[in-house]
């Protein structure tokens, strides 16, 4: 049976950046509370800090950079003494060999060697004398810039590994305006310049821009911010409820407030709130709300990527001292291999192991992620193995850290299924308030979700939608360049640009 309802002014669905950012603003502004959250252990969603044994993993690895003044002030009056500066460093890794992230032309050529450099060349010129003159898709678009060569090395990988379909039904929008700035030929021909004595200033063939040499990390991971943000929320004697799964939402019709019903270890839990703020799936909250809304098939038709982290301790020293390398390589599944220690010494209880986590792109409930533990920790160690980047026998445990809906896929239907929901929701229930990754179904990075739970909290604040969340996302170059804090305008560093993320060419 149901327990009694318990009224508070805010429900949160979520405790992740947006749900707890939310829950903090609001309990300082003196409202009641409560946040369910379905995991029984860790707040923070996708930056939680998952600990096992004394290792702490961070599931995807995260900056702690904004643009946004407001938001870089908000960290630090979360976590004002926990924070740690750290060297930003990110390579690509191919047959046993490190380039620049993001790439840097010239060097590639010049690590892949004489013959296969050559290779490349004819590649790209065959590609610039008979360029495909009907250009549809990411792969069109770059063998036309690269050749067919470089595009299978550096770009082809990596990038089916994460989004889970070929690059030839990728969108040729999104390689426009992703791979910018790197011109092989401008490379090729300051080369020789070089070689020539003709030209000292040192260039790589990208455009010149300033990336971002450190950023800030929490000591004990992105987790410890979200755990302080909780905590903080609690003293102010508000509710966080973990192992709380959302289950049912509805509006009294008569009275305009909503009761929402989380289902706990000991039953179910029923809220009776004037504000709903949600930060779970679109697809879910769809399937949650009664009476059931209209747009519930478009709702329905969302899709998600999913991945999962396999940590690996290794004996001896730190394998590479990047925070992590893409692994452009075909001969093995992983798409990115974190190294713990280098994101905070502290991540790491024993100074004689590295500790590296290999990141696995999947769908829920296909081969990979339904694998057992045992077995993907042993495949990790095979590909470290198949990698050159560590003996299998120097390994000594592992672990498995899933994420479900790590990414919303942005597929041919995506965004008018996105604005059918939202038009409904926002005529229906102008009480009801979806902020988050999930919860828009949008690319956001953490600073981003944040940003949308702040500008919501004005909302609650003010009684009606005095600022477009909708607006809040960033451009693909977000986290490598700029000035951390440089908008002084506060969420206009979030607004009014799309992240960047390959869609799905339409069926012919």
């Amino acid at each position: 049976m149901p327990r009694a309802d318990q009224s508070v002014d805010v429900a949160i669905i979520g405790a992740g950046p947006a749900g707890l950012t939310a829950a903090y603003l609001l309990t300082k502004k003196g409202y009641s509370v409560a946040v369910i959250e379905k995991d029984p252990v860790y707040v923070g969603g996708i930056s939680r800090t998952v600990e096992i044994d004394g290792f702490r993993f961070d599931i995807g690895g995260h900056r702690f950079f904004s643009k946004s003044k407001e938001v870089v002030d908000l960290w630090n009056e979360i976590l004002p003494d926990d924070f740690i500066q750290r060297p930003r460093m990110s390579r690509i890794y191919y047959e046993g060999k490190f380039y620049s992230y993001p790439l840097r032309a010239f060097e590639a050529l010049r690590n892949l060697g004489v013959w296969r450099s050559t290779l490349c060349m004819a590649s790209f010129a065959k590609a610039k004398a008979f360029p495909n003159r009907n250009v549809r898709s990411f792969q069109d678009w770059t063998v036309n810039a690269f050749g067919h060569k470089l595009f299978s090395i550096f770009f082809k990988t990596y990038t089916e590994k994460v989004w889970g379909m070929p690059c030839d039904e990728m969108s040729a929008d999104w390689a426009a305006q992703r791979i910018k700035g790197l011109s092989l030929w401008g490379a090729v021909v300051d080369g020789l310049k070089r070689s020539l004595g003709l030209n000292k200033r040192p260039n790589d063939g990208m455009a010149t821009k300033t990336l971002l040499e450190s950023f800030r990390y929490p000591r004990l991971g992105p987790g410890m911010m979200w755990e302080a943000a909780r905590d903080f929320v609690v003293a102010g004697g508000n509710r966080v409820l973990m192992a709380h799964a959302f289950k049912r939402l509805e509006q009294d019709q008569a009275t305009g407030r909503w009761r929402l019903v989380a289902e706990g270890p000991e039953g179910d839990v029923v809220l009776n709130a004037a504000h709903v703020v949600s930060s779970a799936p679109m697809r879910e909250l769809a399937g949650r709300i009664h009476p059931l809304p209209a747009t519930l098939p478009q709702a329905m038709d969302l899709k998600y990527r999913d991945f999962l982290t396999v940590a690996l301790m290794v004996k001896g020293d730190d394998i590479f001292p990047d925070n992590w390398i893409y692994i452009h390589d075909s001969k093995v599944q992983v798409g990115r291999i974190q190294n713990f220690r280098s994101w905070s010494p502290e991540m790491v209880p024993d100074p004689s192991l590295a500790c590296v986590g290999l990141e696995y792109f999947c769908f829920e409930g296909d081969g990979l992620w339904a694998a057992d533990d045992a077995e993907l920790i042993a495949l990790a160690t095979k590909e470290m193995a198949i990698l050159g980047l560590c003996d299998p026998a120097a390994v000594v445990g592992g672990a498995v850290v899933r994420q479900e809906k790590a990414y919303p896929v942005y597929d041919d239907d995506y965004a008018a299924n996105v604005l059918a929901m939202r038009a409904e929701l926002a005529e229906r229930y102008p009480t009801l308030h979806l902020v988050g990754r999930n919860g828009m179904h949008r690319y956001n990075n953490q600073d981003h979700a944040m940003m949308t739970a702040m500008l919501t909290v004005r909302n609650i604040e003010a009684g009606e939608r005095l600022y477009d969340i909708w607006a809040v996302n960033e451009d693909a170059e977000y986290h490598e360049s700029g000035e951390e804090g440089q908008d002084k305008e506060g969420e206009q560093a979030a607004l009014a640009s799309m992240r960047l993320v390959p869609s799905r060419l339409k069926a012919a």
